[in-house]
């Protein structure tokens, strides 16, 4: 019987600045990585990963600016779980998930129920030594869900 190999996490951590333009190349580095790591371009994982950056990207730029601060995208790959982090400056605005949608006249407010749908869970952590939040999303990966 072989033992058991725990194979270490693949990490990317990255800044960005807190611009739509940030927001943009967040989502693109995100899916060349994780095509990288062997979760091709367009594949549901990578899709799913994608759309979450592209939301928590746009949320840090729209609703946790801070003058000259940026936000970070880390991203972490486990044989079980991809976890995506997008963290900002931002300490007194925490999203928090919404009871119901918000009424088809109203033009946001939609975009964390994007990422309760697409991820597996989420949440929202204090970042501790550094001022700011981060929003935390994972998705499982199971067998054939790469």
């Amino acid at each position: 019987m072989k033992p058991e190999v725990i194979t270490p996490a693949a990490c990317f951590r990255h800044l960005f600045s807190a611009t739509r333009r940030g927001a943009r190349l967040a989502r693109h580095l995100t899916v060349h990585q994780l095509d990288e790591w062997g979760m091709a371009y367009g594949s549901d994982c990578s899709d799913r990963a994608e759309a979450i950056v592209a939301e928590l990207a746009a949320n840090a730029v729209t609703h946790g600016y801070v003058p000259g601060r940026s936000f970070e995208v880390r991203l972490t790959l486990t044989p079980r779980l991809l976890r995506i982090d997008v963290a900002d400056a931002r300490t007194e605005s925490w999203p928090w998930p919404a009871a119901q949608p918000p009424s088809a006249e109203v033009e946001s407010g939609r975009g964390l129920l994007l990422v309760d749908a697409l991820s597996d869970r989420w949440s929202v952590l204090d970042r501790g030594a550094a001022p700011g939040k981060t929003v935390r999303a994972e998705l499982d990966l199971g067998p054939g869900r790469l």
